[in-house]
Order: structure tokens, then sequence, then C-alpha cells
């Protein structure tokens, strides 16, 4: 792209403006001119590397730039194990067979929060361990827009509201449920003894 001159009248009207006009910084020599700035040198695009390819050779994957926080589901399988290691295992086989279960699928938030708050604090003061809390998987958004949004509701939120008081005190491990159990729909809440 070259810059365009100016024009005779367009310098003529910039010296007028500056005469009339009053100085913040004195000190500073003064040029009636405005001063033209150097032409930008172009600069020369790299080309393209294009490594050797033989015919039959598979193209190499690219690692994925997923730039969008992992799900709640994948964080919650990442994260350290709190309890028993043997038990954990079996608990993730679907081994470890729950205690108590609570159905939140098609609730709304509102109705839900408290009633995941009642059914925790009630198991553990029941002596349970193992409890069951049935979110569902969601459903899948009419019109996605540009904006993604995470898919279910009471999914994303129930493992937020596990992890934050009141019910912060009584679980000891949050973990997806096995298949057998819900899987993605369904998580495991183990719970601290009460003492």
């Amino acid at each position: 792209m070259t810059r365009r001159k100016l024009t005779a009248e367009e310098i003529e009207l910039w010296r007028k403006v500056a005469k009339q006009a009053e100085r913040l910084h004195p000190e500073i020599p003064q040029s009636v001119h405005p001063a033209t700035l150097p032409k930008p040198k172009p600069t020369k695009t790299p080309k393209a590397r294009i490594d050797a390819f033989e015919l039959g050779q598979k193209v190499p994957a690219k690692p994925s730039r997923n730039t969008l926080k992992p799900s709640v589901t994948e964080q919650l399988r990442s994260a350290p194990v709190q309890m028993d290691n043997k038990a954990f295992g079996r608990m993730k086989r679907g081994k470890l067979k729950p205690e108590g279960r609570i159905d939140l699928h098609g609730m709304r938030v509102d109705t839900a929060h408290p009633a995941l708050v009642r059914f925790v604090l009630s198991a553990q003061a029941s002596g349970k361990r193992l409890v069951l809390v049935i979110t569902g998987k969601g459903k899948d958004r009419d019109e996605p827009g540009p904006i993604p949004t995470p898919r279910g509701v009471l999914r994303d939120q129930v493992p937020h509201w596990l992890s934050i008081p009141p019910l912060a005190q009584a679980v000891m491990q949050v973990t997806p449920a096995h298949i057998s159990h819900g899987g993605d729909g369904a998580y495991y809440v183990y719970l601290r003894r009460v003492r």
C-alpha cells in the first residue's frame, strides 16, 4: 500500500492551523510542515516449507489446539484421588454398589440444588459412604450459536455444588459414574465419615 502525498491546499491549511494553535510544549522546536513518514520497506513473505512426501505415506497428526477449558468430566477424571486407591479403582469399575441415589434428571437448577444438599447431608448423617447423583446428560441446544456452551446445566453444576459449602465438608471424592450406573449422566459421590 503506497502512502498518498499531501496536496498544496492541505499543507497550506495545516500551516494556518499550526500558527493559530497554542503549543503544549513550547520547549520542543516547532515544525510548521507535518513530518512525512518514510515509505515502509516491503517485507519478504516467508515461503511455506513443504516436507518431502511420498505416495502412500501417512500425514502426521497435528496436535489439537483446543483452547476451550476441559469439560467437567475430564477435570474430575484428572483430579487427584482423595480416598483409598483400591476402593477408588473398584468404584470406577462399577464394582462398588452405591448405598443411596438421587435422580436430579429433569429438575430445574432452583429445585435441584436444595434437593442435592438435603440428600448428601442426610446420607452422610446416616453413615452412607457412596451415593449416586444422577444428573442426566443434558439436551443439545437447538441453535449452537457462536459461543460454545456446556451441554447439560445440572451435569455441569453438580460437581461445583459438591465442592462448595455446605457440601464441601461432607464430600471426599466426586467422579463420573461407571456406564452400568449411568456413565457421563451420573456421578459417584464418596462421603466422609461423620466424626
